[in-house]
């Protein structure tokens, strides 16, 4: 066998195997509670910032699916099945430029969670702002822009220890 077959077996091999918890959510609840506290209060002032519900799990899940975080994107499905939003939202939000399912202020908002996830790659366009603010007040993009930040830091938390996603 080649050292290209060899290390594409080991490769696929690696890929089949399910990734293990660097840390687990208990242990890291037990290690950094005033964190777990602080977040948690930090998304409760978002829920009560009269934002809709069913606008900021699409958010999240769209940031989650960015950042590659298996545990976020879990919690985030079963609150968003909860809420009722659409299955058609859902199977289509990683391609929601592309989706008729998706409202004006929907998209806004998407781009808007786009552009703060990635924008150490690259700056957060005026244009992009213009467009949310044809959408939403000042303090709806306030707390959209801090609905956004809570859960980029949940999903670094989330996704790099490796947390098992719920149920499973």
């Amino acid at each position: 066998m080649s050292d290209t077959s060899a290390s594409s077996s080991s490769s696929a091999a690696a890929q089949a195997e399910p990734v293990q918890a660097r840390i687990d959510w208990a242990a890291f609840e037990a290690h950094a509670g005033g964190v777990v506290s602080a977040l948690r209060d930090y998304s409760r002032a978002v829920d009560a910032s009269g934002l809709d519900k069913g606008l900021v799990e699409l958010l999240k899940l769209r940031a989650s699916q960015i950042n590659g975080c298996a545990f976020c994107l879990q919690f985030h499905l079963n609150l968003a099945r909860k809420l009722g939003l659409p299955q058609r939202q859902l199977d289509q939000l990683a391609a929601w430029r592309d989706s008729h399912a998706f409202s004006a202020r929907e998209r806004a908002a998407l781009a808007w969670t786009e552009a703060l996830t990635r924008m150490a790659a690259a700056p957060v366009e005026g244009t992009l702002y213009a467009d949310l603010q044809a959408q939403f007040s000042e303090g709806e993009i306030a707390n959209l822009t801090a609905a956004i930040a809570a859960i980029n830091a949940w999903n670094r938390i989330a996704g790099a220890l490796r947390f098992t996603p719920p149920g499973g």
